[in-house]
């Protein structure tokens, strides 16, 4: 019993260290985080003029920019850990069942495909919107 009240205590007492301590930096985070959306702010805005003066058009800036900023960088990783999957299915636990082996090899085409669409989608993008308004 004396140990568990002791641990209790030992656990509280470490609690409050850190609570003391983030009570202090409250004050230096809210300044810095008002600078860091300020910032942020003024990134966005540059960047929805740039995109803005890419594609021609105020509509059609917000699709150019999630493709080509995030749809583009973000699938390579995702489709590679798909691809790795796949192939750990079709090779490793497709040598003892054959259905396990069908299903690795659909797994890698699928994320094979989706990465080359993904990274082709922005390009596709550029081309319509670029290329048929002239």
């Amino acid at each position: 019993m004396k140990k568990t009240i002791a641990v209790i205590l030992i656990i509280l007492c470490i609690l409050s260290i850190g609570t003391v301590a983030f009570g202090t930096e409250v004050n230096t985070l809210e300044n810095n985080n008002k600078n860091d959306v300020e910032e942020m702010k003024s990134k966005m805005e540059v960047k929805k003029e740039e995109y803005t003066e890419k594609y021609g058009s105020e509509a059609y800036w917000l699709a150019g920019f999630i493709l080509e900023e995030v749809v583009q960088p973000y699938s390579i990783p995702f489709c590679f850990i798909g691809i790795v999957v796949g192939l750990l299915f079709q090779y490793v636990l497709g040598t003892r069942r054959l259905d396990y082996k069908h299903r690795g090899f659909s797994t890698v085409i699928v994320f094979v495909t989706i990465l080359v669409i993904c990274q082709v989608l922005p390009f596709i993008y550029a081309l319509v919107v670029i290329g048929w308004r002239g």
